[in-house]
């Protein structure tokens, strides 16, 4: 299910589906994601504070709802992650989504409900920059806007332009892109909100995990069969605890060449998306093509209408 691109002078819902944050921060970036050419409509709780969450789980529900429903928003972009996405799913309505498809974007904690969306209405959703994310790096911001706004058929990535990219099992492939937030994904195992893998791209970041925590989570997925049948992986920016640095750890790339390489499907590393300044846009549901002669990643079927 495609939703319709945005344009600039458009609309753009502001939620908090997870964390809270202080009035300020809050202000403050909202006027710098007006800045870039958008109308914005804000949450009625997206000030709330709840300990850790923006408001009680049933009215940060209710505030995604209501930007589904609002005629005169046209596309949904989360203000932070955090935690919390988990304890308001039970409250959304998915027939009312499926009748107001929106471009809906996000990702850390946003994660669970980007996928979600996709593997029960096959709503496409993004993975992409939130409002307090800094859109004043520019791949971040021209990806982001050549993903969801108008037609997508711009949409390209090219591993060419990133220096710390490296590339395994380079058979080309495509396929439609699933995935995010590595301890948000394995959190949802088990219950009805789990990730479905089966002949997908799977997509991975975090951040401030420890090695062992990393290689605990690749395991917990692959003892699933959560890596054995989907066609290839993109990893993104896994960025370290500060703390995690002892002797005899092992490196990311040793715990890839023990955990993701030996299944011997194409794999990109280093990607930047996910916790860093560069976090580029992807289509969560997005066919796409990735060809490692050329180095680049392009649209099979357009993401946005």
């Amino acid at each position: 299910m495609l939703a319709h691109g945005i344009k600039f002078g458009k609309t753009v819902g502001i939620i908090s589906p997870a964390g809270c944050d202080d009035a300020e921060i809050i202000n403050k970036k909202i006027s710098d994601f007006r800045n870039l050419g958008f109308n914005v409509k804000v949450g009625a709780h997206v000030f709330d504070k709840y300990g850790y969450l923006a408001g009680e789980d049933k009215v940060r529900a209710y505030d995604l709802m209501n930007m589904f429903i609002d005629d005169e928003v046209d596309a949904i972009v989360c203000f932070r992650g955090g935690y919390g996405s988990a304890r308001m799913l039970p409250y959304l309505d998915l027939g009312v989504i499926k009748r107001h498809p929106k471009i809906f974007c996000g990702y850390s904690d946003i994660t669970l409900i980007l996928n979600y969306l996709y593997k029960k209405l096959g709503l496409i959703t993004f993975h992409g920059p939130m409002v307090k994310s800094d859109f004043s790096d520019l791949t971040t911001r021209d990806s982001f806007f050549n993903a969801v706004m108008d037609r997508s058929c711009n949409y390209k990535i090219d591993l060419n332009s990133f220096d710390s990219v490296q590339v395994h099992n380079t058979k080309n492939i495509s396929g439609k892109l699933v995935g995010g937030n590595l301890s948000i994904i394995c959190s949802s195992l088990g219950t009805p909100f789990e990730i479905d893998t089966k002949d997908k791209i799977l997509f991975l970041e975090d951040v401030n995990e420890k090695i062992y925590s990393i290689d605990r989570m690749l395991t917990q997925l692959n003892l699933a069969n959560k890596l054995k049948y989907c066609k290839g992986f993109i990893l993104g920016n896994f960025t370290p605890n500060e703390n995690d640095m002892k002797e005899h750890n092992f490196t990311l790339n040793e715990l890839i060449a023990q955990k993701i390489l030996p299944l011997r499907k194409p794999t990109i590393v280093n990607l930047p998306f996910g916790h860093e300044h560069q976090n580029i846009t992807l289509p969560v549901g997005g066919s796409v093509k990735i060809d490692f002669e050329a180095g680049l990643i392009t649209p099979v079927k357009e993401f946005v209408l």
